[in-house]
């Protein structure tokens, strides 16, 4: 079961990868292009004083029993906060990218970190295995051996007591006879 549902999660971060190579590349390129046109100076400023496109909620939830991280991710409506005058088109289309890529960045990083939390836990689960069928269960088998060993033993040493006990019992009984 988990290891199936590691599986699907590999599937769906790899699927969540490649949608989001492209777009960010682009979005990189023109980010490129507008520190080129604009300048590093001013384009840091434009991006302290435009405010949060995106926000993002943490929430936990459970996956064959363990729990992994969730993102709830909310975009908010918020138009362009700056001019036209001192930026270039290059900006406008680097925050247009950048806002569609940032939740399937989001998705990507959910759908990886959960694969992790998952591998921890399996690795954890195939030490509690091997431990069982190296350490614990060979120690009963030994422990099993030596009880069945030591019952035989006294059900043997018993049975030779009865018979004593018997074969006494007889030489009394047959010198009361006599």
């Amino acid at each position: 079961m988990l290891l199936r549902r590691i599986d699907d999660l590999i599937t769906e971060a790899t699927e969540s990868r490649d949608k989001v190579w492209n777009p960010l590349s682009e979005a990189y390129r023109a980010l490129f292009n507008a520190y080129l046109k604009v300048g590093p100076a001013n384009l840091e400023t434009i991006a302290m004083t435009t405010p949060s496109q995106v926000e993002v909620t943490a929430n936990v939830r459970t996956i064959v029993d363990v729990k992994v991280p969730t993102l709830q991710i909310r975009e908010k409506p918020i138009e362009l906060t700056y001019g036209f005058a001192d930026t270039s088109s290059s900006l406008d289309v680097a925050t247009q990218k950048m806002r569609q890529v940032l939740p399937q960045i989001c998705r990507a990083a959910e759908a990886e970190n959960a694969i992790f939390a998952l591998a921890k836990e399996l690795e954890k689960t195939q030490r509690l295995i091997n431990a069982l069928e190296y350490i614990i269960i060979p120690s009963y088998k030994d422990s099993i051996k030596f009880i069945t060993s030591t019952l035989e033993e006294r059900e043997r040493e018993d049975f030779v007591k009865l018979k004593h006990v018997k074969s006494i019992m007889e030489k009394r009984k047959s010198g009361e006879t006599a």
